[in-house]
């Protein structure tokens, strides 16, 4: 059987994709999938959404919370007054091998460093990719697939609360809901990498691994502070344009990165062990 430079057997995986037939392409439930908190699908392999109400938040965080940073002040009122929908999970290796298996995500097939594909989170995507596979997907479906901006990533990630972590205040529920570094965890989470999507408890939108297991990165152009951010939840096209967000923490990082306040960095064409992404998706 014929294997990619990456060892994945392709006859499976054209399998998994190809004999999918009509039903690849078939809409299943999008249309009606309107009303917020349903799931749908656009095709049989693509990521599993769910529809998110608008509303208001209060984006960043107080002076008093342990272990922020100052680039996530001002605390500023945003409001988000359209319905969108959002990837339930990360996007996995299966649905990013199908986009490249098909022609498009520029033909680039991720290593997996040995830990599985699968299920798992795809990682080593750099920001340029993820564009890649978010405009593949649209092509595909007809449908307005992108990148979460940043402030509607903390809006899906807080979910209505406005402790630290969408759980609580306190680290020691870590293990509960994500996956993060073994060593400075209060907990042990059982895995020493990524995990299968869906391995925690999802937070109150439905949506799992938002926080730990991949940074995921977002639309928005890195900027120092909030001073002058958009409060629409729209995406911030001004400042270091060249750098792009990431938001959740990782399998690498310590229980701090998980705040739903806390905010990462680093260039648009970077691959690491620990960057995936998540996707978004405009209703008509």
């Amino acid at each position: 059987m014929a294997k990619t430079g990456v060892g994945i057997e392709v006859g499976s995986l054209a399998a998994f994709a190809l004999g999918l037939g009509a039903n690849f392409w078939a809409v299943t439930g999008a249309v009606a999938a309107q009303e917020a908190g349903e799931r749908f699908r656009d095709c049989e392999a693509c990521p599993e959404m769910v529809v998110v109400p608008g509303g208001s938040f209060t984006m960043g965080s107080p002076g008093t919370e342990d272990g922020r940073d100052e680039d996530e002040e001002p605390q500023h009122r945003v409001t988000i007054d359209y319905q969108f929908a959002v990837g339930v999970y990360e996007v996995t290796f299966d649905e990013w091998d199908t986009c490249a298996l098909l022609g498009g995500c520029r033909g680039y097939w991720p290593p997996d460093a040995g830990w599985g594909r699968g299920t798992r989170p795809v990682i080593r995507v750099s920001w340029e990719d993820a564009q890649a596979y978010v405009e593949w997907l649209s092509r595909t479906t007809g449908q307005e697939y992108r990148l979460l901006t940043e402030a509607e990533w903390e809006y899906v990630a807080r979910a209505g609360t406005r402790t630290a972590w969408y759980w609580g205040e306190a680290e020691s529920g870590q293990c509960r809901y994500a996956n993060g570094s073994d060593m400075d965890a209060p907990c042990s989470d059982g895995y020493r990498n990524t995990a299968p999507a869906g391995s925690f408890e999802p937070n109150a939108l439905g949506l799992y691994d938002v926080l730990g297991n991949v940074w995921e990165w977002t639309a928005d152009c890195w900027n120092d502070s909030y001073s002058a951010a958009p409060n629409d939840g729209s995406e911030w096209q001004t400042g270091h344009c060249s750098v792009r967000m990431l938001r959740g923490g990782s399998w690498l990082t310590a229980p701090s990165t998980f705040r739903s306040a806390q905010r990462g960095r680093t260039h648009a064409g970077d691959r690491h062990p620990d960057l995936g992404f998540r996707v978004a998706r405009t209703m008509n």
